[in-house]
């Protein structure tokens, strides 16, 4: 017996501001090559919350997974994860402004909150996929072959390296 799954989740992509668009576009090229489908949006828990609020009303009947890209104080992974039932992955630009410490923003959050962070933005694709996947076997395969693509690069430098004399 043969099964067609479709696709049935999506990633939302919410950013602080326009600034951080070259680094969502970092997390969206993973994604584009597991075949999964995102969007962004920009909203800010600081300046325009009711914004946020709207942008998590859009989605709320849907399968989503949440990548908030907020850097300094990044209030909009937290403000997001209060307010949704839905998986929130936070992944904070790195500065070197503040020596990398604005990232504790990310992580010192309020009792209740249950976002993941994660500072690499292909990680936070992978992590975003394979939540998908978890009721998406079309997500799944796409997972696994990005790993055994993975694997397989890895496999060839070490044959590389360890002929050179």
């Amino acid at each position: 017996m043969c099964c067609v799954f479709a696709m049935t989740g999506q990633i939302v992509i919410i950013m602080g501001s326009e600034r951080d668009l070259e680094f969502s576009r970092d997390i969206a090229k993973p994604l584009k090559a597991l075949g999964v489908e995102y969007v962004f949006r920009v909203a800010s828990a600081h300046k325009t919350p009711l914004k946020v609020l709207e942008v998590l009303g859009e989605f709320e009947e849907q399968n989503v997974v949440y990548v908030t890209v907020a850097g300094r104080s990044n209030a909009l992974s937290a403000f997001v994860d209060a307010n949704t039932s839905k998986p929130v992955i936070a992944c904070p630009p790195y500065s070197d402004k503040f020596g990398g410490a604005d990232v504790f923003s990310s992580l010192r959050v309020p009792s209740g909150i249950g976002s993941v962070v994660t500072i690499e933005p292909e990680g936070a694709a992978i992590a975003a996929a394979k939540i998908l996947a978890v009721g998406d076997k079309v997500v799944e395969q796409a997972v696994k072959g990005y790993q055994a693509k993975k694997k397989a690069a890895l496999e060839k430098a070490d044959e590389i390296i360890k002929n050179m004399k």
